[in-house]
């Protein structure tokens, strides 16, 4: 379940706790009269089941509680409540089916912001999948791949594609297209001084690498495996399974790509650079294609659902 912490205006109070009183899957009402300083105004709090939370929020949203107070939600670990039980029973569907498009919007949206510090782990990412693919190490790779941020914004696009919104669509693609374009730069340079200090060698990138040359030989099944990742990492997401994130991760090679290319452009390499970049958008665009479908699947079958519970309330 979900915990909603609203300050409503004094002379909005009846009309909130009448939206809640009549909402499938809410209860634990609760009015602090007062309470609310900042601003000013009563405090309401009411739990609301996963599966009812969006059409909630979305009603109170549409009647402006968001602008004249406050909606804040939070995550329930643990409830031992008979009536929580009846509200999860009444709402539709199961929760862990339920998309709670705010709380995607605001996920993706922190997570698909160009920012120092989602430069610096992606830039980190990059040049470990480069030492990885230097020395033909599957483990360091794998390592690359758990570091990168870049589902971030991958799922920041999707969600924007879907919700039609387009600044987060291009906040979501600048992240991606400065991010990799600073990383493989500062990863070039990285390479070029361990070359340098005798770390690197261009013998050992142009070695038949068995471990690792697959980043740069991107086929059909690099496509199919970055779509199978993308439809993973977005049902993670809107079901709130965040540990299914690491799996997606080290499935795809947008890093281990970027680090290759990266490190052969620094030795000359115009093929495997090649080769690599075009390993890393095939994936980028296998991920986006995927979650986009997925969470247009999703919409489409919440709404049926939806709809069918609402038309056996009314023959009731």
């Amino acid at each position: 379940m979900l915990h909603l912490r609203l300050i409503v205006p004094a002379h909005r109070t009846d009309e909130v706790v009448a939206l809640f009183e009549r909402s499938v899957g809410a209860t634990h009402l609760a009015v602090l009269t007062g309470a609310g300083r900042d601003p000013a105004g009563d405090v309401v709090l009411c739990d609301v089941a996963r599966e009812a939370a969006d059409e909630v929020l979305s009603e109170l949203r549409a009647i402006g509680i968001d602008e004249c107070g406050a909606i804040t939600v939070e995550n329930i670990d643990l409830t031992l409540s008979h009536r929580a039980d009846r509200a999860e029973k009444e709402a539709p569907g199961e929760g862990s089916d339920a998309v709670v498009w705010e709380h995607l919007v605001e996920a993706t949206h922190e997570e698909s912001t160009l920012s120092v510090t989602f430069l610096a782990f992606l830039t980190v990412a990059t040049m470990l999948a480069a030492c990885g693919v230097v020395l033909d190490n599957a483990i360091l790779i794998v390592g690359a791949m758990a570091v990168g941020p870049e589902f971030g914004p991958l799922a920041g696009l999707c969600t924007a594609l879907v919700r039609r919104a387009p600044r987060l669509a291009v906040r979501s693609l600048l992240a991606l297209l400065v991010g990799f374009a600073v990383a493989m730069a500062l990863t070039t340079l990285f390479s070029l001084f361990m070359d340098a200090a005798g770390l690197f060698h261009e013998a050992d990138v142009e070695a038949e690498r068995p471990n690792t040359n697959f980043i740069y030989r991107p086929d059909l099944f690099s496509f199919v495996v970055a779509f199978l990742a993308g439809i993973a990492g977005t049902l993670s997401l809107t079901s709130a399974k965040s540990g299914a994130l690491v799996g997606v991760a080290i499935s795809v090679t947008t890093v281990p790509a970027a680090a290759n290319a990266a490190v052969a452009l620094g030795y000359g390499d115009l093929g495997q650079t090649r080769g690599s970049t075009e390993q890393l958008l095939l994936n980028l665009a296998g991920i986006a294609l995927a979650g986009t479908l997925t969470l247009l699947a999703q919409r489409l079958f919440w709404s049926r659902h939806t709809q069918f519970r609402d038309a056996r309330r009314t023959k009731g």
